[in-house]
C-alpha cells in the first residue's frame, strides 16, 4: 500500500464544550482532507467553530469524537516545533524575546544553527514588513505588527503546514493586502499548506479552496467561496 500523502485527514469530528447539560458542538461532525500546498480559507460567521477547527488541525485541542490524522507529516508529537505552524488571532509572541527572538524561536527549538535561524527570522521580517522592528519588545510595537510578527513566526522553519486565524484582523486595508501578498508567496515559496480562518473578503477572493462553517458544521467545501 503507498503511503497516504495527505497532511490532514479528520473523519465525523467533533469537538464538545460543556456537560450533559449545557453541551455546546464547537465543531460537529467535520470530515475532510487537506493536501499538500492545498490552501483553503473558512469562512462564517463569529462562533461558528472557526477557531476551534483550527486548534483541532493543529493538534492543540483533542477531538470528543471522530478521529484526526496527519499522515504524511507523523503523530500529534511531531506537528511542532516545525511541521505545522499556527498563528493566533490574539496576541501570541513571548514578551522576553524581542521580536526577531520569538520568530526565530521555533527554528531553535528544531535544532538550526543561531546563525541559520536569525538569517531566516530578518527574511521573514522584511517580507511581512516589520524588519524595522526585529530588535523590539512585543510591547514596544502595534498590535498590527505583532500580528505580522505571530505570522511570520508561523512559517519559520519551513512547516507544512500554517494554520491562521482572522491574520488581517489588526491590520489596515493595504496592510492587510500586503500581509495576504506575504502568506501566500511564503507558502508557495516553502511549499506549504494554508488554512486562513477569515472573515476578510481580500483574503477570500485570493484563496482558492474555501470552507463554509455554520453551528460547527462544514456546510460547503468548495473550488471558491
Amino acid at each position: 500500500m503507498l503511503p497516504d500523502p495527505a497532511l490532514v485527514r479528520a473523519e465525523s469530528l467533533t469537538r464538545v464544550f460543556g456537560d450533559r447539560d449545557g453541551r455546546i458542538f464547537a465543531v460537529r461532525d467535520a470530515t475532510f482532507v487537506i493536501d499538500p500546498g492545498e490552501q483553503v480559507v473558512v469562512t462564517g460567521p463569529s462562533g461558528s467553530g472557526k477557531t476551534t477547527l483550527l486548534h483541532l488541525i493543529a493538534g492543540l485541542e483533542p477531538a470528543t469524537t471522530g478521529s484526526i490524522r496527519w499522515p504524511s507529516i507523523g503523530a500529534l508529537e511531531d506537528l511542532r516545533p516545525g511541521p505545522v505552524g499556527v498563528a493566533f488571532q490574539g496576541r501570541s509572541l513571548m514578551s522576553p524575546l524581542s521580536v526577531l527572538e520569538n520568530v526565530a524561536l521555533p527554528m531553535i527549538l528544531a535544532d538550526w544553527t543561531a546563525t541559520e535561524a536569525e538569517g531566516a527570522a530578518r527574511t521573514l521580517l522584511t517580507t511581512f514588513a516589520i524588519d524595522e522592528v526585529a530588535n523590539k519588545l512585543p510591547e514596544e510595537i502595534s498590535g498590527g505588527q505583532a500580528q505580522r510578527a505571530a505570522i511570520a513566526r508561523a512559517f519559520a522553519g519551513r512547516p507544512r503546514l500554517v494554520l491562521a486565524d482572522e491574520p488581517t484582523g489588526q491590520q489596515d486595508r493595504d496592510t492587510a493586502r500586503l500581509v495576504v501578498d506575504a502568506i501566500l508567496h511564503v507558502a508557495e515559496t516553502v511549499g506549504a499548506g494554508v488554512v486562513i480562518a477569515t472573515h476578510d473578503p481580500a483574503i477570500v477572493d485570493r484563496v482558492p479552496g474555501c470552507w463554509t462553517m455554520r453551528d460547527g458544521s462544514l456546510a460547503t467545501v468548495a473550488s471558491r467561496c
